[in-house]
C-alpha cells in the first residue's frame, strides 16, 4: 500500500462521512470520493442508476467520461456523452492530490431535452438491459436549475478543501480552522433556509419526483403504443414546469401561449368534440412580457364557467391586439356566461374582481400601474369576453 493509499484508507476509517453528512443533506445531488484512478472510495450522495448500470463498467468504477479528465490538482465541470453535467474537484492534503470529488450527474433545465434523444433500444442490446427499465432510469435523473448546480458545486468544493484540515494527522486541524469551516457550513444553511422559505418548498410535491414519475409513465406509454396518453403526460410534465416557475421576471406572452397550447390540448382530449379553441396573437405581440399564469387562470375559468355546463360545449377564442402603446389580449368564449351568484360575486368584491380574478389584476398593476390590469368586458348567455391590458413599453415597478 503506497501512501497515498494509507492516506486514504485513514481518511475514510476517520468517520469521513458523518463529519460531512449535516452538510450535505443540504443537497441531495450525487457526490462520491474516488482515488486518482477513478476508484470509488466513498459514496456521500449514490449515483442514478443510468450513470451505474449503463455508464460505469462496474458498481466500484466512476464510468469512462471521468477517468478520461482526471488530472492531478486540476478541477474541472463538463458535459457527458447524454447530456448531463458533472464536476470534478481534486482533495488535495500535504500539497498532493489524494483523489477526487465527483459528482452532480444532473440535467439543467436546458440540457434536459436531451434525456429524450437517448436511443434506448440501442442502449438495451448494448447492455442486455430491458428496455423499459433504461426508460425508468433516464425518467429518474433529476433536472437542476443551473444555479442549484453551482450552490452543489461550491458545497463540492468547500468539502474538498476541508478535509485537509479534518484530516486526523493533520497539524493545522486547530480551533481557528474549525471555526473558520463551521461560519462557512453556517453561511450555506441559511442560504438554503431562505430559499426554501422564499418557495414553500416544505408545503409542497417535490416537483423533480413528479417530473420524474410523470416522465416514466410516458415512456411506458410508448412503448405501450399508446401515443395520445404520451403526448398527454408530456403535456402535463411541461405544464407543470412551466407554472412552477413562479420567479419575479416577466415572460413572453409568446411562452405564455405555448403553455396555454398545452392546457387546451389536454383539455380539448377531455371534452372532445365540445370544446373548439383558437389562439390569434400575431408575431409581432409574443415578445412582449407579462407575468407567468397569468392567462391560465381566465382560460380555465372559461371552461368552467362557459363551456363546461353547456350541453353541445363552445368555443374558446385567445386574441390579442397593440393599439398605440398598449396591448390588449381578449379571452372571449360562447358558453353560457358566468353564474348569476358568480358574477356578483365578482361585481361586489373588492375592484369588482373575485378573488382569482382580484390576485391576476393586483399582479398586473403591480408590475404595469392601476391603468392597467384585468377587466371583465361582457358576461352573459352568449358568452364573456375578459381582457388583459399591458403597456409596450417598460414601466417602473412598485
Amino acid at each position: 500500500m503506497n501512501e497515498t493509499d494509507k492516506i486514504l484508507k485513514k481518511l475514510i476509517d476517520s468517520n469521513l462521512y458523518s463529519r460531512y453528512s449535516g452538510l450535505l443533506s443540504l443537497s441531495n445531488i450525487s457526490l462520491q470520493l474516488i482515488d486518482t484512478t477513478g476508484d470509488i472510495l466513498l459514496e456521500f450522495n449514490p449515483s442514478p442508476n443510468f450513470c451505474k448500470l449503463v455508464c460505469q463498467e462496474h458498481e466500484t468504477r466512476i464510468c469512462s467520461d471521468y477517468v478520461s479528465r482526471l488530472k492531478i490538482g486540476k478541477g474541472d465541470r463538463f458535459i457527458c456523452r447524454y447530456g448531463l453535467a458533472n464536476i470534478i474537484l481534486p482533495v488535495p492534503i500535504n500539497n498532493q492530490t489524494i483523489g477526487y470529488l465527483v459528482g452532480a450527474q444532473v440535467y439543467s433545465t436546458d440540457s434536459e431535452y436531451q434525456k429524450y434523444l437517448i436511443d434506448i433500444m440501442a442502449i438495451a442490446k448494448e447492455k442486455n438491459l430491458e428496455p423499459e427499465f433504461i426508460a425508468k432510469s433516464i425518467a429518474a435523473i433529476k433536472t437542476i436549475e443551473e444555479n442549484k448546480i453551482e450552490i452543489h458545486e461550491q458545497l463540492c468544493n468547500h468539502i474538498a478543501k476541508n478535509i485537509f484540515y479534518d484530516f486526523p494527522e493533520s497539524v493545522t486541524n486547530d480551533t481557528n480552522t474549525a471555526i473558520a469551516r463551521l461560519s462557512i457550513e453556517k453561511e450555506m444553511l441559511e442560504k438554503k433556509i431562505i430559499d426554501l422559505e422564499a418557495k414553500n418548498m416544505s408545503l409542497v410535491i417535490n416537483p423533480h419526483f413528479l417530473f420524474n414519475t410523470l416522465n416514466s409513465i410516458a415512456r411506458i406509454a410508448y412503448f405501450e403504443k399508446s401515443h395520445t396518453t404520451e403526448e398527454l403526460i408530456y403535456c402535463l410534465s411541461d405544464l407543470l414546469r412551466y407554472n412552477l416557475k413562479q420567479d419575479d421576471e416577466l415572460h413572453t406572452i409568446g411562452a405564455e401561449m405555448e403553455n396555454i397550447k398545452k392546457y387546451l390540448y389536454i383539455q380539448k382530449i377531455r371534452f372532445k368534440n365540445r370544446l373548439e379553441y383558437e389562439i390569434d396573437i400575431a408575431d409581432h405581440i409574443k415578445p412582449y412580457r407579462i407575468p407567468n399564469m397569468i392567462i391560465q387562470p381566465i382560460v380555465e375559468n372559461a371552461l368552467i364557467h362557459g363551456i363546461t355546463p353547456k350541453r353541445d360545449g363552445g368555443k374558446v377564442i385567445i386574441y390579442a391586439e397593440k393599439y398605440k402603446n398598449d396591448i390588449n389580449i381578449s379571452v372571449i368564449d360562447n358558453g353560457n356566461g358566468f353564474p348569476k351568484e358568480v358574477l356578483q360575486s365578482l361585481q361586489q368584491s373588492e375592484n369588482k374582481l373575485g378573488i382569482g380574478f382580484r390576485s391576476t389584476d393586483k399582479r398586473l398593476k403591480r408590475y404595469f400601474g392601476d391603468n392597467y390590469g384585468l377587466t371583465i368586458v361582457k358576461s352573459d348567455y352568449s358568452g364573456s369576453t375578459v381582457t388583459i391590458s399591458i403597456p409596450t413599453k417598460p414601466i417602473a415597478r412598485r
